[in-house]
């Protein structure tokens, strides 16, 4: 099938570079030009396990191009997804202005029907505005032509992307016509044949399944979270509480890891987005609200505990941070709790070390140069001349350090541990003042 994706970002790489991997032959949009002479060169601007070598792939299977002609892109694909970002207005809601130009430039070229499909993560009732804006043009040209909008949220984990478009758990196709349904389950059969995992309703309720997803999980999270802080005013082990929850096969395992806030991409603007929706329709969705407020106040617990610890005198200080990426496996700090802490630590007169696999390069981007922030190229390096050690992302490589090392480069010997990797028992035996989240009494 012949498929153009507007959007060469996170979700348009992904999901252009998988359609073609199944055979399809994919043209991919976008208006930057440096970035598509980038990829054009074998270069992916986003880090993404597995992602440059399937692009690599199909470019030299002619099956996958990329392009800023618009003209080209709409004259190509049946199916014209819109995967183009959805930024958070500063009042919470998703700012649509890039999905609408791109439906307007869809019916300011099309000659023949469409399939319209927005992959982008959007309000309920967006396909609406973007049937209506095709429409608007198609009349001003005085060119009736048919199309449909189908509603197909993206369920993409970053740093495993390929194999959740590949071997999806879902496949939601929201649409009002049963012909666009067929059409949707054809393109997608290469994904879908196991069982099928093709989940069809009407097109309100898959833009809302979408934000529902992500509303939930960052649930999960902010209510660990509330517990974790919970468990240490009581002197109860959070992890502990974990285990004999999550072994209830009705709460289980997943998402409920205690840490220091969630960030990313998607849970902080889905949840504020879909508060808004709800004060839009006036309802007031509370739960949202404190989810979004939990996780807030979240992402500053481990700088209180580091000013705790230091008896509010952190000028002249320096912190080695390992962890910057929001989570592990991807460059994204978008929303990430390194930068909370960092900046709050900057504000207190400290200076940071930090260290991430990754994101390190994005890190650069973002700070620049500053003579409080260096950025090492090792979690060693990160501990020469450290008052004491931060860890904010649960990377494996920092899952089983050398302990004898960190004790002899810090200062104090002291880890404040963000995502609790560490067994507090041990800490204490090899004499270490730790201090997790939720972790009950101080062992200090």
């Amino acid at each position: 099938m012949k498929v153009t994706v507007f959007g060469s970002g996170y979700v348009g790489l992904v999901t252009g570079a998988c359609l073609a991997e199944v055979g399809n032959e994919v043209v991919c949009v976008d208006i930057d030009e440096g970035k598509i002479a980038r990829l054009n060169q074998g270069e992916v601007p986003i880090y993404e396990p597995g992602l440059d070598s399937i692009i690599e792939r199909n470019m030299a299977a002619k099956r996958l191009h990329f392009t800023t002609d618009v003209d080209l892109a709409v004259q190509h694909g049946l199916f014209q997804f819109i995967a183009v970002g959805t930024p958070p207005d500063e009042d919470g809601s998703a700012d649509l202005q890039y999905v609408l130009a791109v439906a307007r430039s869809i019916g300011e070229r099309m000659e023949d029907y469409r399939v319209v499909v927005n992959k982008s993560t959007v309000p309920v009732g967006t396909a609406d505005k973007v049937r209506q804006a095709i429409n608007t043009v198609l009349n001003d040209r005085q060119k009736p032509c048919e199309f449909d909008v189908v509603s197909n949220p993206e369920f993409l984990k970053e740093g495993a992307a390929i194999e959740d478009f590949m071997k999806p758990d879902r496949i939601v196709v929201g649409t009002d016509n049963p012909r666009t349904t067929e059409l949707l389950r054809a393109l997608y059969g290469p994904f879908n044949r196991n069982h099928d995992r093709l989940v069809c309703m009407d097109i309100r309720s898959a833009e809302l399944t979408k934000y529902a997803a992500n509303a939930m999980l960052a649930t999960k999270i902010s209510f660990m979270n509330e517990l974790a802080n919970l468990a240490e005013c009581l002197g109860a082990d959070i992890e502990k509480v974990r285990v004999g929850i999550g072994s209830d096969p009705r709460i289980g395992y997943h998402f409920i890891y205690p840490g220091c806030g969630y960030g990313g991409s998607c849970f902080p603007k889905d949840v504020k987005a879909l508060e808004r929706t709800a004060r839009d329709v006036g309802y007031q969705a509370q739960l949202l609200r404190a989810v979004e407020d939990v996780n807030d106040r979240q992402k500053l617990r481990l700088y209180e505990k580091v000013k705790d610890y230091f008896k509010d005198d952190l000028k002249g200080k320096t912190l080695a941070l390992w962890g910057l990426a929001f989570k592990p496996n991807t460059d994204d700090m978008r929303e990430a709790s390194s930068r909370v802490i960092i900046e709050a630590l900057w504000e207190a007169g400290a200076k940071v070390q930090a260290f991430d696999p990754v994101a390190t390069h994005e890190a650069g981007r973002l700070y620049g140069h500053r003579s409080d922030l260096a950025l090492c190229d090792s979690p060693e390096a990160t501990l020469k001349g450290a008052d004491g050690l931060i860890i904010v992302t649960e990377w494996n490589v920092f899952r089983s350090p050398d302990f004898d090392t960190i004790k002899a480069e810090l200062s104090h010997p002291v880890i404040f541990d963000g995502r609790n990797l560490y067994d507090p028992a041990r800490m204490k035996m090899m004499g270490f003042d730790y201090f997790g989240i939720g972790r009950g009494a101080s062992l200090a």
